[in-house]
């Protein structure tokens, strides 16, 4: 029987307190994980820097210790960034086995490549290595995950055809964007044969609360089904397409997205033309598309909460209400023990690590212009 196409990624995992990413709810990701196996999902995403570096001892923790190797699915990635030396490969992935407490992983991926990051899997041979991983039995199947245009897909599906699936960020509001590509991409690997791992198919949570008027499109089909169904669906229906990840927060989440993945039916004609109406009305609302996956945030050295910023500032130009900002007194209340936007010294680290290209400096000035008045 194939497997239930809804994975739980380890990455927005429950926190105790909101602004500090170790301090995960260990109980509620316990009661989380059981109820995930009990419905028969198996797939299990983490990686070596989610929530600081310690996404791999939870999952040990919540998942590993508590049951059978063989009732769960575990994926993890080896670090591209973090490589400078050859031995770097091998002490990180020793380290996560015994991080995630196995003795195998299920699949293992290449982490974040992009044009910069596979130029240093290049160097490294880190394909090579993540092969021969494979080949004595401590990986079941490899691949990458991957952020960057069609054509670098393409290139390095072309060097490397011994990976066994692809994992890419597809959403409908990403689907045609110029610089992530969700379609092309899909395209791609469709047409060299690998299947693929969704990633990002809620857009970091932004897709699970639109604008009244997309929600109202939606309800009219099924005002039973949440938002953030319609998203999980739709990269759920795509060909091809093996396993769609989703980082939960909450018990709440997680039974949402069983309700419908446990039976998964793929989207309608009908569905696919309310959605396309509703990228439109998003399209003229969403100022950053940022999905807070916090790759910016570890680097910068004025350690500006980058996602934070952004998220405020979209839901200030989302707000109905222009007159009062609701936003700007969170934004006020954070930075007052906090760093702002315009303590940015456009070093640019952010922006070369982000896996959505943005243009963040710029972005941070207009927030700075929005609420620092």
């Amino acid at each position: 029987m194939a497997a239930k196409k809804l994975g739980f990624g380890m990455m927005r995992l429950p926190q105790t307190d909101p602004n500090d990413a170790k301090s995960v709810d260990m109980a509620q990701v316990c009661r989380m994980v059981d109820a995930f196996l009990e419905r028969g999902f198996t797939y299990f995403d983490t990686a070596y820097m989610y929530h600081s570096f310690t996404s791999e001892e939870i999952v040990r923790e919540s998942v590993v210790k508590r049951h059978p190797r063989d009732s769960f699915t575990l994926a993890t990635k080896m670090p591209v960034v973090f490589l400078k030396r050859e031995k770097d490969q091998d002490r990180i992935f020793n380290e996560q086995l015994k991080k995630c407490g196995v003795d195998y992983f299920d699949y293992y991926l290449l982490h974040d490549l992009g044009r910069a990051h596979y130029k240093i899997a290049r160097r490294l041979d880190t394909f090579g290595y993540v092969a021969g991983l494979k080949q004595k039995g401590l990986i079941r199947q490899m691949g990458f995950s991957f952020h960057d245009t069609a054509d670098v897909l393409d290139e390095i599906l072309n060097d490397h055809p011994e990976v066994d699936f692809v994992q890419l960020q597809v959403n409908y509001l990403d689907w045609d964007n110029a610089g992530i590509q969700s379609r092309r991409c899909l395209e791609v690997a469709r047409a060299h044969h690998k299947p693929v791992i969704v990633m990002e198919p809620v857009k970091g949570g932004s897709l699970a609360k639109v604008p009244p008027q997309a929600e109202a499109l939606y309800r009219e089909i099924h005002p039973e089904m949440s938002v953030a169904s319609w998203a999980l669906r739709f990269a759920a229906s795509q060909e091809d397409v093996m396993m769609v990840l989703s980082g939960m927060s909450s018990m709440e989440q997680l039974e949402d997205n069983m309700s419908f993945m446990d039976d998964f039916r793929p989207l309608d004609a009908r569905e696919y033309q309310a959605i396309e109406s509703a990228v439109q009305i998003l399209n003229g609302t969403i100022a950053i598309p940022c999905t807070a996956c916090r790759y910016c945030t570890d680097g910068c050295p004025k350690q500006i909460d980058i996602p934070k910023c952004f998220a405020l500032y979209n839901a200030d130009r989302q707000s109905v209400n222009q007159g009062f900002s609701i936003q700007q007194g969170y934004y006020e209340t954070y930075t007052h023990d906090h760093a702002r936007a315009s303590d940015c010294i456009g070093c640019g680290k952010c922006e070369q690590i982000c896996p959505q290209h943005l243009p963040i400096r710029r972005y941070l000035r207009d927030v700075a212009a929005a609420f620092e008045k």
